[in-house]
């Protein structure tokens, strides 16, 4: 599955085209690589994504092309989330 749409089934991110825009300006790494918004995601695979100045890290517990809200959580599990301090130019 592609990783924008997986964020979006996931509910990660709440719409496809957010999630793609963060995947095309490098702010999301799967397994310590920079990913675009058509990356393949199997499950293992940890997915760090960089919110301003909060990076959360995800790990694909479970791949679907659908799901109702309840569900959505067991997609993935968090391994961290933390504050980083803002880039300084």
């Amino acid at each position: 599955m592609r990783l924008d749409k997986y964020l979006k089934v996931a509910r990660v991110i709440r719409r496809r085209s957010v999630a793609k825009e963060l995947g095309d300006q490098g702010r999301v790494t799967i397994n310590d690589r920079v990913a675009k918004s058509g990356t393949r995601v199997s499950v293992g695979d940890q997915i760090m994504i960089q919110f301003g100045n909060r990076r959360l890290t995800i790990e694909v517990v479970d791949v679907r092309d659908t799901t109702k809200k309840h569900e959505a959580e067991g997609m993935y599990r968090v391994v961290s989330e933390e504050r980083v301090a803002p880039e300084t130019p």
